[in-house]
């Protein structure tokens, strides 16, 4: 599903490294790591009248991959909630808010890709918009599984949540080509790991079933399922699980920021199951709950 562009967005302030910019003035130099090789990582933060959803867990993930990555100059937890609270305050948004929030190594004395060339410091940027789910978590989504493997940890550890996004953007250009809302990515055995933007559960037998973190983004929306489902005394449990077993679950669904839960209704031209007892408990304990997990800025 494209995206839609938001009138509210046009004057919106965006927060780069130590200030507030109007959206017209808000650029990072052409010597920014971002620019030169994708050399960034970056979290993605929902907002709700009670705060940021999981807004620590996604805090720690974004600072453990600039410490995997060796960055330098990495800004504390306390500086980061605090340029996100002047942003939001800043456009006035206290709900149906997206967060792109972006942490490059900085800007380079020239270009190239050693890192020691970045002298000047790591460089936040908090771009917040009015933005709703991405999904129609009603009707659900059609996908299609890709050529387009997902990395594994001896190429690139998909645990780095990192800027260089070709492996997921190709295999969602394929997904666009054949009319569907977004890729399946297989690892590099041929088992299911994520979709080029989220994470994948399964119902059967009344049991939850996701792929193991190998080569999927173990992600944050997907621990706070496991939590819930704990919680209500719903069984999970991490395999690795072929197309077939996703072609014939009793229901499907995505966990992703952006989405939240989306059912999957269609792979490869199979049809999923939309209207299952199971998934549709699981969908409403994470709506029933979600704003718990809410962190006030």
């Amino acid at each position: 599903m494209l995206q839609k562009f938001d009138d509210r967005n046009k004057s919106i302030q965006v927060f780069i490294k130590d200030r507030l910019y109007s959206r017209e003035e808000a650029k990072v130099s052409v010597f920014d790591s971002s620019v030169q090789g994708g050399d960034a990582v970056w979290e993605g933060l929902r907002v709700y009248a009670e705060g940021v959803v999981c807004l620590d867990r996604h805090l720690v993930r974004l600072l453990e991959s600039a410490k995997t990555l060796a960055f330098t100059d990495i800004p504390t937890k306390e500086f980061i909630k605090e340029a996100i609270r002047r942003t939001l305050t800043a456009n006035n948004m206290e709900t149906d808010t997206h967060i792109r929030l972006t942490l490059t190594r900085g800007e380079k004395i020239t270009s190239g890709m050693d890192p020691r060339l970045n002298q000047n410091g790591s460089c936040l940027i908090v771009l917040a918009e009015w933005k709703p789910l991405v999904y129609d978590n009603t009707s659900g989504i059609k996908v299609l599984s890709v050529s387009q493997r997902r990395n594994a940890p001896q190429f690139l550890d998909s645990k780095i949540h990192h800027n260089n996004l070709l492996n997921n953007i190709l295999a969602k250009i394929q997904a666009n080509v054949a009319g569907k809302d977004a890729g399946l990515m297989l690892d590099e055995r041929g088992f299911v790991a994520e979709l080029n933007g989220s994470n994948l559960f399964m119902v059967k037998d009344e049991k939850i079933f996701t792929p193991f973190a190998h080569a999927c983004l173990p992600g944050i929306t997907r621990h706070t399922v496991f939590e819930l489902c704990k919680a209500n005394g719903i069984e999970t449990q991490e395999a690795d699980l072929t197309l077939s077993q996703f072609y014939n679950a009793d229901g499907v669904f995505a966990t992703g920021t952006m989405g939240e839960l989306t059912p999957v209704v269609e792979i490869d031209g199979r049809t999923i199951a939309r209207e299952n007892a199971m998934l549709n408990r699981v969908l409403q304990l994470f709506k029933d709950n979600i704003r718990n997990y809410c962190e006030p800025v």
